[in-house]
């Protein structure tokens, strides 16, 4: 078919050298002579259109006299692929990677409609050079443009407007050289082009010059310098000490309650009758395990890495198969013997961190009691670097049984792909205890759990069985599951969920191990660090339970009973002091969507990392931060609506997500924490916490 060819041309026509860098002859015409080149628009034909590619940009006109601009395609939200053709030519494609519009809104000199040429897609476009030589060139060019246009001052428009006067033909040129001596330099080092660089070369790239902005919508006024000298305020972790693993099997889930804890137990059914809820139920503190149900919930993340690998793995149905495989690594970790965590206080908090050897990241826990009638646990996960999240909230509920009593963990957990733009859903398990009254009491794991991603069509529902009534040892903690497309099974999973788990492939009938708890794996679970005690404010979780964990530990129930008394007996306190005061518990890290009803971390940063500007992942007082080169603006969705009393705070220099007590970095205005009412709460709920212990 006919097609017309596309020139792309950097730069100006006359020769590129000044007085102390010139190119040689050779290197010259490669980097400056027209290239045949076709562009295909949305009707899948080709045309004719002229490219100027300067840091950061890839301008568009309609001729090489750059008088009608077409388009401006903002490289720093593209990624470059070489795209296989049968036809003649070499074909390669820049696009959006969460299929975004990759335009400007503006050309070089403010105009705010282009040219009309036939149309061209709005999150790709796809380019033909006559020749592999040709666009295997450019591709170089473009490829070094997308990682090293930060590098290189700005030659792109600000705030809609033309470069000042003083931009001359002479600096305009002297742009180009750098640039084109940096693509010389970065052949001559035999970097060949690749599409997917590690972490250390593109540090090397960050670390070697100044850093500036490539889009032309953001502001210089949004950006600061980070200072060599400039401390990291962040929160101090450790390395836990010591880690409790149960046995797998039915031996750490099985307990024989001894007489007189037996009569402490009567005593309780003497308060309570089938079917109700136990969340109001004073438990004696001998079945209690020696942590908040915060720290619990922070179970799930010893094999976060699992989420890195899944974050970064092409193929969606495989990337499904490691979510689910992260999902069941979660359970296994469990104490010996029947225990039941603290019911956590209102207001509590509790924050943890495990380090990644493999990729140099971290992954940040957050969690607060955002509730108490009815216990809602909101809670925070964060890996930017990696390119994953996680939020949700749980109400925990407890049913009365007769002989055996049921803990519903009701709500749910969004895993977000940050790179990719996709949301995975899934809900939790029940725990069930039974031989309350009579019989050997044992615990198990049961219900029917969904983990669905809509925007892959991939989902998995997994069963956690209950032991049968007649059933051997070998039929515990059984699970079963299926992965599906749509409605169509691909695959099938079936063993125990502490144990071993198989997996048949539907289409293919393999049958291999899909998981596996072995000892070789436990060795390799993340280190968590926690906050140490004496850096924790006086609501986290270690803190505020230190007296009825040292006397759990020291096996001295009544000491633990008049302790956990004195914090519950507190939090009641508080709480008719605030409705005699017609007055609301406002959560410090946490909102609720009044729509939804959903609770949302107040300083979630879900934008993908960006290697040229993003430094590393922080924590402090409760904010996961983004250390950064240049403060950007953060486009996390439509803002939602906030209270009265909500103040703007001061940005602290270099930080693209914001402190508790600060304004996040693009100097638009953040959530605040100071709430009247929360600061008036923890006081006063402290205050009667002191006061009962003194006396």
């Amino acid at each position: 078919d006919s097609q017309s060819e596309t020139k792309l041309y950097n730069g100006s026509d006359k020769d590129v050298s000044t007085s102390g860098n010139k190119l040689t002859k050779k290197e010259s015409l490669k980097v400056r002579s027209g290239k045949k080149w076709c562009i295909r628009g949305t009707l899948k034909s080709w045309t004719k259109l002229w490219c100027v590619l300067k840091p950061g940009v890839l301008l568009i006109y309609k001729t090489h006299k750059n008088g009608q601009w077409v388009g401006t395609v903002l490289l720093s939200a593209c990624e470059l692929i070489e795209r296989p053709s049968k036809k003649d030519g070499f074909c390669f494609k820049l696009f959006h990677p969460l299929e975004q519009s990759i335009w400007a809104v503006k050309g070089p000199k403010g105009e705010a409609v282009g040219s009309i040429t036939q149309p061209l897609p709005s999150s790709h476009l796809i380019f033909r050079a006559a020749s592999e030589s040709d666009g295997r060139c450019w591709m170089d060019a473009l490829e070094l443009a997308l990682k090293c246009s930060s590098l290189l001052k700005r030659t792109m428009i600000r705030e809609g407007k033309e470069e000042p006067a003083a931009a001359t033909e002479t600096s305009h040129t002297h742009t180009h050289i750098n640039f084109y001596s940096l693509l010389r330099a970065h052949n001559m080092q035999g970097f060949h082009s690749s599409h997917y660089k590690n972490d250390q070369e593109e540090n090397e790239w960050e670390k070697s010059e100044e850093s500036d902005s490539d889009t032309s919508e953001r502001q210089d006024d949004s950006y600061a310098d980070l200072e060599p000298s400039e401390n990291l305020r962040e929160t101090i972790y450790v390395q836990q000490s010591h880690e409790e693993l149960g046995e797998a099997g039915e031996a750490s889930q099985t307990e024989t309650v001894s007489e007189e804890n037996k009569s402490l137990i009567w005593t309780l059914l003497k308060q309570v009758r089938p079917g109700m809820d136990l969340s109001k139920v004073v438990l004696p503190t001998f079945i209690l395990e020696p942590r908040s149900f915060l720290d619990k919930l922070s179970d799930y993340y010893f094999h976060a890495d699992f989420l890195s690998e899944a974050a970064v793995e092409e193929n969606a149905y495989n990337r499904m198969k490691k979510v689910v495989k992260w999902y069941i690594s979660g359970f296994y970790k469990k104490p010996k013997g029947l225990k039941k965590p603290y019911n956590p206080i209102i207001g509590e908090m509790f924050r943890c961190m495990w380090i990644h050897p493999k990729t140099n990241s971290k992954t940040f826990y957050i969690a607060e009691q955002v509730s108490h009638h009815p216990p809602v646990s909101a809670f925070y996960v964060s890996n930017r670097k990696d390119g994953f999240c996680l939020s949700g909230s749980i109400l925990a509920k407890s049913k009365f049984y007769g002989n055996s009593l049921s803990a519903i963990l009701d709500g749910e957990a969004r895993l977000t792909f940050l790179n990719r733009g996709e949301d995975y859903i899934m809900n939790m398990p029940y725990a069930h205890c039974k031989g309350i009254l009579y019989g050997t009491m044992t615990l198990e794991l049961a219900g029917q759990v969904s983990i669905t991603c809509e925007k892959t069509g991939y989902s998995a529902q997994l069963e956690f069985k209950l032991k049968p009534f007649l059933g051997s040892n070998d039929s515990v903690n059984q699970i079963s599951g299926k992965i599906k497309l749509g409605k169509e099974v691909l695959a099938t999973l079936e063993g125990h969920w502490d144990c071993e788990i198989f997996i048949n492939d539907k289409k293919t009938g393999v049958v291999e191990t899909f998981w596996n708890p072995t000892p070789e794996l436990r060795q390799s679970r993340l280190t968590r660090c926690t906050v140490p005690h004496e850096e924790q404010g006086e609501f986290e979780s270690e803190r505020l339970w230190q007296h009825v964990t040292r006397a759990i530990n020291n096996k001295d129930q009544t000491e633990a009973t008049n302790e956990k008394f004195i914090l519950e007996e507190a939090q009641r306190k508080s709480a008719r002091e605030r409705k005699a005061k017609c007055e609301e518990w406002t959560p410090a890290l946490f909102e609720q969507d009044p729509g939804t009803g959903e609770w949302h971390y107040r300083y979630a940063d879900t934008r993908p990392w960006d290697p040229l500007n993003d430094l590393i992942q922080f924590e402090k007082d409760g904010c996961i931060q983004t250390k950064v080169r240049h403060r950007t603006p953060m486009v996390t969705g439509p803002k939602r609506k906030h209270k009265q009393n909500d103040k703007p705070k001061n940005p602290e220099s270099g930080c693209s997500s914001p402190e508790p007590d600060r304004q996040d970095s693009s100097g638009s205005e953040s959530k605040t924490h100071t709430h009247t009412h929360t600061h008036t709460h923890t006081h006063t709920l402290t205050k009667h916490m002191k006061h009962s212990q003194n006396t």
